[in-house]
């Protein structure tokens, strides 16, 4: 006779309840035919596995080497068998993508993306202005994949145990109002504003620090950081009360002109990062891809950038 799994899930039954009767009663089965499934699994193995006494059963010693190995072997079966049916319903379903990030018109362009190169995909988003959030939220299975950014080389967050790809790099531009003075010149020093309030969107990560240690290069302090959601930025400038901070490829709106700063003194490095525990590599391999074709695209709609790129392809 062959040992089965059944036979192993009687021996650990048996031991559990401490008398066949008990045992038997478990299992739905009849005293006499659990004591002769158990003759029957004693002689397959050489010896006996339990001493019967007066209050039950107890496990001999090789009943405690076949036990021993029955509590790794049933719970690694059972967590097999849960897996491979998580694994046949996954094909079955549609493919979802749940995907995350931060503000800019990235995210967005993204999904236009997705929906050409993954047409049967069901496609989320979430929003937050919160990388550290973000990460978490792929670390807890929230999302599948995030498109934020660091500053500079900053360590983006997770970076433990979360894979991060970088998908382009752009410098940090800033956003006038059609009439301010400076807003048609090729570029702007960095010092010619010191006397301006700012404005830009939250985050948790370093660029308010970049930020000022780049104005006190530049010799001054900024006045006033008005902090708050892409709409709110984009009116502060529209009406002359700031001058907003923003990524090379921000799209173009009205009453308002974005300009380079000379020397690039600020840069945003865009990343898209996942679990590699939850992720298939060629699904992970398509969402990169698309992400960085759709930072293309972005970046070739904003006229301001595409200028700056072509004169700095110039000087080389």
């Amino acid at each position: 006779m062959e040992l089965e799994l059944r036979h192993l899930r009687a021996i650990r039954t048996i031991a559990e309840a401490g008398s066949l009767t008990r045992a038997a009663a478990a299992l739905g089965l009849a005293q006499p035919a659990l004591s002769a499934q158990l003759k029957r699994i004693e002689r397959a193995l050489g010896g006996a596995l339990f001493v019967r006494g007066r209050h039950g059963v107890r496990a001999t010693p090789l009943g405690e080497l076949v036990l021993e190995r029955a509590r790794v072997v049933l719970p690694a079966v059972s967590e097999l068998q849960r897996e491979a049916t998580r694994f046949a319903r996954a094909r079955q379903e549609p493919e979802r993508l749940r995907l995350g990030g931060t503000h800019g018109p990235l995210l967005g362009a993204l999904v236009d993306r997705l929906a050409e190169a993954a047409p049967g995909a069901s496609v989320t988003t979430r929003a937050s202005w919160s990388e550290r959030e973000l990460a978490e939220q792929l670390a807890e299975g929230l999302l599948d994949f995030a498109l934020t950014g660091t500053c500079g080389s900053a360590s983006p967050p997770g970076a433990g145990h979360l894979v991060w790809q970088e998908i382009a790099v752009d410098p940090v531009f800033v956003m006038l109002a059609d009439g301010h003075p400076l807003a048609y010149g090729p570029e702007i020093g960095l010092a010619a504003l010191a006397d301006e309030e700012w404005a830009c969107v939250p985050g948790d990560g370093c660029f308010a620090d970049c930020f000022t240690a780049a104005c006190a290069r530049a010799g001054f302090s900024p006045r006033r950081m008005y902090e708050t959601d892409t709409s709110s930025v984009v009116h502060l400038v529209q009406v002359g009360r700031a001058v907003g901070l923003c990524r090379a490829s921000f799209p173009t709106t009205p009453g308002i002109a974005t300009r380079p700063l000379t020397g690039t003194p600020l840069v945003w490095r865009h990343l898209l990062g996942w679990h590699p525990a939850t992720q298939q590599p060629g699904t992970a391999a398509t969402v990169l891809a698309q992400a960085r074709t759709a930072h293309a695209g972005t970046a070739a709609r904003s006229a301001t950038y595409t200028d700056w790129l072509a004169e700095r392809s110039g000087r080389l």
